[in-house]
């Protein structure tokens, strides 16, 4: 559990890591989420935050023409964006400062030396082209708390806990500032 409050993060308990050698096997089944057998959880160079959420996806029966299952955030969120106009989208983009996160929904953040600022509060798929990016799934909400799970946060699937303001949206954490908020319209 990792726990963001105000401009603090901390972890008051470690669970299982990767690098443990219990869960290569696990992640394993991620990577097969995106076409990619040969990576487990001993490529440790290789980021598989992406595949855990694309693995969610698939193993909850949401269809690829509707979730691009991606080895990296960046191409699913891209794909996302591009085709939000189109009727019947199960995810659609909601600029952060407007929109109050439910289960289902994704919260996305950049991730590493590759800034994506956003413009007013949009993000474009272009912007996204290449970028180093981390979503997380949005699973509770409770008063002015936010939970999410997330994979390869801190070599593990975790789950983080946000704040959130009066009007139930993310309260901003200068570390990681959050772009756009995926609407899980499903």
């Amino acid at each position: 559990v990792v726990v963001f409050k105000g401009s603090e993060e901390s972890i008051p308990h470690v669970g299982a890591w990767e690098d443990d050698y219990s869960h290569v096997g696990r992640v394993n089944l991620y990577w097969r989420a995106v076409d990619k057998p040969a990576l487990d959880g001993l490529d440790c160079r290789q980021p598989w935050s992406a595949a855990f959420i694309s693995w969610v996806m698939q193993s909850t029966g949401v269809p690829p023409s509707q979730f691009r299952p991606a080895s990296a955030h960046w191409i699913y969120l891209s794909s996302m964006i591009e085709d939000a106009s189109y009727p019947g989208r199960y995810f659609i983009p909601r600029r952060v400062q407007d929109y109050s996160p439910n289960p289902g929904d994704l919260v996305c953040a950049p991730r590493g030396r590759t800034p994506v600022r956003a413009f007013d509060g949009y993000i474009s798929a272009g912007m996204l082209q290449g970028a180093e990016t981390h979503c997380d799934l949005v699973v509770g909400k409770s008063g002015q708390t936010l939970e999410s799970i997330g994979g390869n946060v801190r070599n593990s699937v975790s789950k983080s806990i946000r704040e959130l303001d009066a009007q139930g949206r993310l309260k901003p954490v200068p570390r990681r500032p959050r772009f756009p908020i995926m609407q899980n319209r499903l």
